[in-house]
């Protein structure tokens, strides 16, 4: 009997539209991270932003026809990282927030597992190794 692999790291997801939550949730959970918490909607995705613990998120950047800033914001204080999602190419991310990792929906098992680690090594604080 062989023990079950640990988790690789917590996602805090957000996604308006509950399949692709749904399947990205699969997705996340198949390359081994665990959903620390997942929203639907902007005052909840800001509620969870400011209390929960998570590695990194997965922000949808128009959540019900709003635009994700002031999660991100929040995030970005916390010094989290996090990884836009977005069907609208780079030009659909919020302009302040040009220069962060974005998936190009619809996305893979792998673009998703390697914007993960990016968005990890980006996190890892200087002069650190990984063993």
């Amino acid at each position: 009997m062989t023990a079950p692999r640990p988790p690789r790291g917590s996602v805090f997801l957000v996604e308006d539209e509950v399949m692709i939550r749904m399947m990205v949730a699969d997705m996340l959970e198949e390359l081994g991270y665990t959903v620390a918490a997942e929203a639907g909607e902007i005052g909840e995705a800001m509620r969870l932003a400011e209390s929960t613990y998570f590695d990194v998120a997965i922000l949808d950047v128009n959540v019900n026809g709003k635009v994700i800033s002031p999660v991100a914001d929040v995030i970005r204080g916390r010094n989290r990282p996090f990884i836009f999602a977005t069907g609208y190419g780079s030009s659909g991310l919020p302009e302040e927030y040009r220069d962060r990792p974005a998936l190009q929906k619809p996305f893979q098992l792998e673009t998703l597992g390697k914007a993960i680690e990016q968005a990890l090594r980006g996190a890892a604080p200087q002069g650190s190794t990984s063993a």
